[in-house]
């Protein structure tokens, strides 16, 4: 093996610590709440959710609306640096991929949950059936079947695809070390790689083919969220602006999570040669960008909500703003627009567990503002005595809680059985480097 292959075969071939051991058993643990969350819906109904007249949804579609935006945004930042084959895709692409696999994987409970009626979820699927009846394609729920099935289909050929030749790398050092299982199993998922210059050519254009597709497809499913808020008529969440803010503001939670998982492999699996400073820096720099961008967001937010000339809108924005909500609103505000403004320092750029820090919570603040956005856009009763606010139940949490886990424990099992970083791409480079050194 050369000597980009070894260190990084090594990491996924070797057997796991008692660190990971223990970590894949928490984990585990939470996934098992979520089942079990997940049955109580399905036994019990919706009923044991804390949800209420107004507040018909809450943390179903708070966590729907915040696992697609992670997923869109690691993945859009993936397909960005495949198409302009920037160096940092070498470095940090394959985690990015993972993430947004993952988190696409911990959003797909939440639409066929709060449907109510879960077994009837079939009745979204657009399949011949003997009555002669269609979905009705003018309903959110359908829409999120379409959104949730294309973002899983083209998600997982973006990353299954980039892993192909490094899929073959693992199979040949497993059958060195004479692990023949793994070596066939890693065979298998290689679908005959060899390559071969026919190889190669196949595997770039659908691969660039593939990120090219991501683009739209996740402007598109970050908007169908955003839509199903517009489509109603509630004060709050009737804008024509309502889905560049909900993709905007999503960009800190998928570029904190990438860099908090970036910072957390690349010392655990000694990755230090591959992921360097300088890839950090810059991740870092991305992430407070991307909080930049958020700010505006909400300044405009601002802007134009308390210029709106429609009373009920100012009275609905003023309830999350400046009473009962502003908690959450400027919480959200405060750790996914202001605190990623702590990376343009050099000095938080070089501690891990300030990177750590920030990549978490700034998506922690993405989930503040999908609360208030949710829950205190309903915050205007227009009845007395409406209700007692809404609450989250012990099942809902349950279901937050397992969700988090099951992501946990993909990515962990990524870092455990498949590269954590592209080999071929940085064999490409360093080769290249190499062929410029002699060049001068």
């Amino acid at each position: 093996m050369s000597d980009v292959t070894a260190p990084v075969a090594a990491a996924a071939l070797r057997p796991g610590a008692w660190g990971f051991r223990l970590s894949v058993a928490f984990c585990a643990a939470g996934v098992v709440v979520l089942a079990a969350s997940v049955a109580a819906v399905l036994v019990r109904g919706v009923g044991v959710w804390g949800n209420n007249i107004p507040h018909v949804w809450g943390f179903d579609l708070i966590g729907y609306a915040w696992w697609i935006g992670i997923a869109n945004a690691a993945s859009l930042f993936a397909a960005i640096l495949v198409l302009r084959r920037h160096g940092l895709r070498t470095a940090v692409n394959r985690f990015a991929e993972a993430a947004a696999l993952a988190a696409i994987l911990a959003a797909a409970f939440y639409p066929i949950l709060h449907l109510g009626r879960a077994e009837l979820f079939l009745w979204t699927l657009p399949y011949p059936s003997y009555t002669g009846l269609w979905p009705q394609f003018g309903s959110p729920l359908v829409w999120d079947f379409w959104g949730i099935m294309s973002h899983v289909v083209v998600t997982s050929l973006f990353w299954f695809i980039g892993l192909i030749p490094d899929l073959a790398t693992m199979r040949d050092a497993a059958a060195t070390r004479g692990r023949i299982g793994a070596a066939r199993a890693y065979g298998l998922l290689a679908l005959g790689w060899r390559g071969s210059v026919a190889h190669w050519h196949r595997h770039q254009a659908a691969y660039r083919l593939v990120a090219a597709m991501v683009l739209p497809l996740l402007l598109w499913a970050q908007t169908v969220v955003a839509l199903e808020f517009a489509t109603t008529l509630v004060p709050g969440w009737h804008q024509a602006r309502l889905p560049l803010h909900v993709v905007v503001t999503g960009l800190p939670s998928g570029l904190g999570v990438v860099l908090a998982l970036a910072a957390v492999l690349r010392h655990a699996l000694s990755l230090q040669r591959f992921v360097d400073r300088e890839d950090m820096n810059l991740l870092a720099q991305l992430t407070a960008t991307a909080g930049l961008v958020a700010a505006l967001a909400y300044a405009h937010e601002l802007l134009v909500g308390f210029a709106e000339e429609d009373p009920t809108t100012r009275a609905a924005l003023s309830a999350r703003v400046l009473g009962p909500g502003a908690p959450a609103y400027w919480g959200a505000v405060a750790l996914s627009a202001a605190l990623p403004q702590l990376l343009w320092s050099g000095w938080a750029r070089r501690r891990t567990l300030v990177l750590v820090a920030v990549g978490t919570l700034a998506a922690a603040g993405v989930w503040l503002d999908r609360w208030s956005l949710v829950v205190d856009g309903l915050l205007r009763d227009h009845l007395v005595g409406i209700g007692p606010a809404y609450s989250p139940s012990l099942a809902e949490w349950g279901l937050l809680g397992g969700t988090l886990a099951l992501f946990a424990l993909v990515l962990l099992l990524f870092g455990r059985l498949v590269p954590a970083v592209s080999m071929y791409e940085t064999r490409h480079e360093e080769s290249e480097a190499e062929m410029e050194e002699e060049e001068r």
